[in-house]
C-alpha cells in the first residue's frame, strides 16, 4: 500500500506542473506573439511480477503477466507553433508573419535571438528595434525626415523623403525558420534561443522558400485559447482531486490494519 501513497503523489506532482503550465499559457493571453505550452506525460517503471509467457502450475503459458506501475512524470513542455489570431493594429511598425517563421533580433552580447512579436518601435538613432530595445537583424534605419513607412509582403522596407516622389528602400526584413522550432529555448521576453534539438537557423525573405509573407499594420496576437485552457484546468483539478483520493484511501487502509489488534 505504500507503493500506492507514492504512485498518487507523483501523479499530484504531474497534475500541479499541468496547471503551472495552463496559468502561464493564461497570463500571456494578451502577448502579442505568445505560443501557448502543452505539458507531455509518461508513465514510470513496473515492477513485474510475473512475466508474460512464462509457465503456468499447470504446465501452460501465461497469456499476461503481473506489471504495477509507479505512476506518471511529464517528459516534455512543448511550444506549439500554430498561427495566432491576426488583429489590425494600423501602425505602421507593427509587422505580422503570416506563416512560417521568426524575426532576428540582435542581443547585447552579439548573438541573434528569434521573436514572432512584429511590434517594432524606433529608437533614437531610427533603428526598428523591440519593446526592450533590441535591433532587428540585418539592421534597418529609418530616415528622421521620412514621413512615410511602407513595408512589402517580401519584407523591403521604403520609405517617402519630403521632396520626392519616387519611395527610397532602406533595408529588408529577413526571417529564419527552423526544422524542429520545438526545440527552441524560452528566453522570455518574447524570445528564443537556438539549441542542438532546435538545429541551426535557415534564413530567407519573407514569401519565399517555405517562409510566411509578413503585413504592415498587423500584430500576432496569442494562440492561446481560453474555453481550452479552463477546460484543461479542470481535467487537471479533478485529476489531482482523484490522486489525492488515492492517497486518503491508501492511509485509511493503513489505519484499518495498524489497529487489527485492538
Amino acid at each position: 500500500m505504500l507503493r500506492a501513497i507514492w504512485t498518487a503523489a507523483a501523479g499530484m506532482k504531474a497534475q500541479q506542473l499541468f496547471i503551472d503550465t495552463i496559468a502561464n499559457n493564461l497570463a500571456n493571453v494578451n502577448t502579442s506573439g505568445f505560443k501557448k505550452s502543452r505539458v507531455n506525460f509518461q508513465d514510470l517503471l513496473y515492477q513485474i511480477i510475473t512475466m508474460a509467457g512464462t509457465k503456468a502450475p499447470g504446465g501452460g503459458q501465461l497469456p499476461v503477466g503481473i506489471e504495477v506501475g509507479h505512476g506518471v512524470q511529464p517528459v516534455a513542455i512543448e511550444k506549439l507553433f500554430t498561427q495566432g489570431d491576426i488583429t489590425e493594429t494600423k501602425n505602421p511598425l507593427d509587422i505580422v508573419i503570416e506563416g512560417n517563421g521568426f524575426f532576428q533580433v540582435l542581443q547585447p552580447d552579439g548573438s541573434v535571438a528569434y521573436t514572432r512579436d512584429g511590434s517594432f518601435k524606433l529608437d533614437k538613432d531610427g533603428r526598428m528595434v523591440t519593446a526592450n530595445g533590441l535591433p532587428l537583424e540585418p539592421e534597418i534605419v529609418i530616415p528622421s525626415e521620412a514621413t512615410n513607412i511602407s513595408i512589402s509582403h517580401d519584407g523591403t522596407v521604403s520609405v517617402l523623403i519630403p521632396g520626392s516622389t519616387t519611395p527610397q528602400q532602406v533595408g529588408s526584413i529577413a526571417l529564419a525558420k527552423f526544422i524542429n522550432p520545438g526545440g527552441l529555448k524560452s528566453i522570455g521576453y518574447n524570445l528564443y534561443e537556438t539549441t542542438d534539438a532546435s538545429g541551426e537557423s535557415i534564413t530567407g525573405a519573407p514569401g519565399l522558400e517555405g517562409f510566411g509573407a509578413i503585413s504592415q499594420g498587423f500584430l500576432e496576437m496569442s494562440n492561446v485559447q481560453v474555453v481550452e485552457e479552463m477546460a484543461n484546468m479542470i481535467i487537471a483539478q479533478r485529476a489531482y482531486e482523484i490522486n489525492a483520493k488515492s492517497i486518503q484511501t491508501t492511509d485509511e487502509m493503513l489505519r484499518i490494519a495498524n489497529n487489527l489488534r485492538r
